[in-house]
């Protein structure tokens, strides 16, 4: 069972906020709480506080993240989900209640699914939809089925639509990609707990950071329905070259930007019967 409250006392919390203040944590008075509250006993969160003043992610010691008001289990060395992500999760869930009620059960894919948070936090707040995550790291997938079994949902080991089962083409309402997008060079410059504790494929987008765009908009459209949507979450200086390779493959395309998350996502829509430019060979669905 955690720590006694007596421990968590201000004058028993605050060396442990002064440690890791002292190592860099931001919200050091915050973290010092969690780790109390969580922690089953004294030797536990002496250890926890170890690992929290190396850089290991909170997260990673916890078990378990804050996203979209849940807990999502995350396991170490998996990529830690970010609040700017849930703005991938708002517009997913405003597309599929813009359009209620769907029939058959929406099918919703979260590609590069990570712990599976974005596909799990989506199916909670939508729970007709057909859930299908994938990801190409064996510990993310491990780490997604505890979380997306949860909700009914599937995963999937593999490298991006080469993952999914072939019965879901043409069949995917939403696909909610947060593909890696950090420039190579770009990496060593991160905060050591995401470099160093977090699987280098969930961050390394390439030489520009957006090679995972290019193929998924590249293929995006031989899986989506008419009428469904690609949702891509990028960064605020990547959003107008995010959008112009999704345009590029066919799709009319909008950026949404939330301020409060610190979140862009680029949302795009298949033009109907458009043969999209530099595949000459194959047009988008009609509609």
């Amino acid at each position: 069972m955690p720590v006694d409250d007596a421990t968590a006392a201000p004058h028993a919390l605050a060396p442990i906020v002064s440690a890791l203040r002292a190592a860099g944590c931001v919200f050091a008075e915050d973290e010092a709480q969690l780790l109390v509250a969580e922690a089953p006993d004294s030797e536990a969160l002496a250890e926890w506080v170890d690992r929290r003043m190396s850089g290991m992610p909170l997260e990673h010691i916890l078990g378990w993240a804050d996203f979209c008001g849940e807990r999502i289990a995350v396991d170490p060395g998996v990529f830690v989900p970010r609040r700017r992500t849930e703005l991938l999760v708002h517009q997913a869930v405003s597309l599929l209640q813009r359009d209620r009620p769907l029939s058959p059960p929406p099918v919703v894919v979260d590609l590069c699914c990570g712990s599976g948070a974005v596909g799990t936090a989506i199916a909670r707040l939508y729970p007709e939809a057909e859930l299908h995550s994938a990801d190409i790291d064996p510990a993310a997938v491990n780490c997604a089925r505890r979380n997306v079994d949860a909700v009914g949902g599937r995963v999937y080991q593999g490298d991006l639509f080469a993952a999914l089962p072939p019965g879901l083409q043409g069949r995917v309402r939403i696909l909610a990609v947060n593909a890696p997008y950090v420039p190579t060079e770009a990496i060593k410059t991160m905060p050591p707990e995401a470099r160093l504790h977090e699987s280098r494929a969930a961050l390394d987008g390439g030489d520009d950071g957006l090679d995972f765009h290019r193929r998924v908009a590249a293929e995006a459209s031989e899986w989506l329905l008419p009428d469904g949507h690609l949702l891509i979450e990028t960064s605020g200086l990547q959003s107008g070259r995010t959008a112009g390779i999704v345009a590029g493959a066919g799709f009319t395309v909008r950026a949404v930007h939330s301020d409060e998350l610190d979140g862009t996502v680029v949302v795009g829509a298949p033009l109907c019967g458009k043969r999209p430019r530099g595949f000459p060979g194959r047009r988008t669905p009609s509609c």
